[in-house]
């Protein structure tokens, strides 16, 4: 049995609707939907959603396990929200906010305004801090991933965008002469 699919989720402060093969979660911060797998079977009670599966095949085994996952990712981002933040370092690298959109300046020949999708919140706390909070997880993850790749860490002087929590390996330079 599936560690993970086994556990029950709980339900607290929000509204739980299956129809057919679609579950939608809403809660304070918004409202989210998922298509659901037609071999996975979600039970939802007042206190909890069990999630089952029907035989122990490879595939209904992962399918359980995600999908149990997930519905309890809809249910925290609803309630809670997610948070990624990301740090720009390098000399003259910054962003600031214009309005809803948020302006990188980070080495090129141009800024970059990047205008973020709806539900998704950026914050610029300090210059070289960007804060993006959400209630979808898959999506807050997304545009951070995207934010990252304007200009992705190297791996010498550690430039670039990185995550708060992420790690630069850095590489030793060139040795002068003989």
């Amino acid at each position: 049995m599936s560690r993970i699919g086994k556990k029950p989720i709980p339900i607290k402060d929000v509204t739980i609707t299956k129809t057919g093969d679609a579950i939608k979660v809403k809660g304070k911060l918004g409202e989210l939907e998922m298509k659901i797998h037609p071999n996975i079977k979600v039970d939802v009670t007042k206190e909890e959603i069990v999630v089952t599966r029907p035989n122990d095949l490879k595939e209904n085994r992962a399918l359980h396990g995600l999908t149990r996952a997930l519905i309890n990712n809809m249910v925290k981002g609803v309630t809670e929200g997610y948070t990624k933040s990301l740090d720009i370092v390098g000399v003259g690298y910054k962003a600031e906010s214009k309005g809803e959109a948020v302006l990188f300046t980070i080495g090129y020949s141009h800024p970059i305004l990047f205008m973020p999708p709806v539900g998704i919140k950026i914050d610029v706390p300090a210059p070289t801090q960007v804060k993006i909070s959400g209630f979808d997880k898959e999506l807050v993850g997304l545009i951070a991933a995207k934010i990252r790749s304007f200009r992705k860490p190297e791996p010498y002087k550690g430039k670039g965008i990185k995550y708060s929590n992420e790690v630069i390996v850095r590489k030793a330079g060139k040795t002068a002469g003989k």
